[in-house]
């Protein structure tokens, strides 16, 4: 009776990029490897039969030594990520966006957080209070009738059209930025007051960027393009998540990591914003995304985010990897 893939090497099923390799990348990678140094030939025989599915349960050999070759397989593995860290870090630098992409894994690694025993007397006091701050904005909806919400949307079509009179609050040129209907305050929906502030401080601060990705200006783009403005109240929604901003107290690695951070720079939030709308468009453009196909690519960049606010020598915002893709578009 033949092994199901699954029997076969179940320590694999984390990486569908290696159980899918042709059989000329194994042959590579058992040479790179050099693994025959280390392993007997019948040891070698049965781990390639194992790779190519054609183990059967009576192969005396295989029973015998199948946890020894698994156990081999999962060694082997972890070197084979850890040659990318190394290769990423010699080509381009631990720091820079190229070197990132390299070492990237699928959108479900989002899933696997650990949580971390976390209390706010060990950081400095700013931390907490910035925090707390920031957790009040997400609580913030957005309202159209107050003056101060109609003003904030008023100023965010003057910094994307500076040239052209906006008619009014309701009217078809909205849809030109990319919100869904002739009112914006339809759209905020879960991203609240705090989104369009994203958006405000986006179009301030790297007004070039802001621009870029309004106009599309940036690679080969898609017949079907997500929609500026609906993806950037995504992009809010997706980091309340990411962060825990719901929680009193993060919990996660990456999340405490960023209070921390926050304590250093109370405008680490919106720059997050900023760097996540850059990563976005390009993960959009290696990907070659059409619209249907939003929702993966925010995951995408969701799990590259957390990787990074996961690092252990990440003290500011401008310390992220990415960092540098957004700097790139400041000229």
């Amino acid at each position: 009776m033949r092994l199901r893939h699954r029997k076969c090497i179940p320590s694999c099923s984390s990486n569908p990029r290696f159980v899918h390799s042709t059989h000329l990348d194994l042959l590579i990678f058992v040479k790179f490897f050099n693994f025959t140094s280390h392993c007997s030939n019948e040891f070698m025989r049965l781990f390639l039969k194992c790779i190519c599915f054609q183990v059967d349960e009576d192969d005396y050999p295989w029973t015998h030594n199948k946890s020894n070759i698994l156990a081999w397989l999962h060694k082997s593995l972890t070197r084979k990520s850890e040659l990318a860290q190394c290769i990423a870090t010699a080509m381009v630098g631990p720091r820079t966006w190229i070197g990132a992409i390299f070492n990237r894994t699928g959108p479900k690694s989002s899933g696997n957080n650990k949580y971390v025993d976390f209390n706010f007397t060990t950081l400095v006091q700013a931390s907490e209070a910035r925090y707390q701050r920031l957790r009040d904005r997400i609580n913030v909806p957005y309202d159209e009738t107050r003056v101060e919400h109609q003003k904030a949307l008023v100023e965010l079509w003057n910094l994307a059209y500076p040239d052209v009179t906006l008619k009014g609050l309701i009217s078809d040129q909205w849809k030109e930025m990319g919100w869904q209907g002739v009112n914006p305050s339809t759209d905020f929906r879960g991203g609240g007051f705090l989104s369009l502030e994203n958006l405000l401080y986006f179009a301030k601060t790297f007004p070039n960027g802001f621009r870029r990705l309004l106009l599309k200006q940036q690679g080969k783009r898609a017949t079907w393009e997500y929609p500026f403005a609906v993806a950037g109240i995504n992009i809010s929604f997706m980091l309340t998540e990411m962060l825990e901003l719901y929680l009193v107290k993060p919990r996660c690695q990456q999340c405490i990591n960023f209070v921390k951070i926050l304590g250093e720079d109370e405008d680490a939030f919106d720059v997050l914003y900023c760097i996540a709308f850059v990563m976005m468009d390009a993960q959009w453009l290696a990907m070659h995304a059409s619209y249907m196909e939003f929702n993966e690519v925010l995951q995408v960049t969701r799990a590259q985010l957390e990787r990074e606010l996961a690092l252990e020598d990440i003290y500011r915002i401008r310390d992220l990897p990415a960092f540098n893709l957004l700097y790139s578009w400041l000229f």
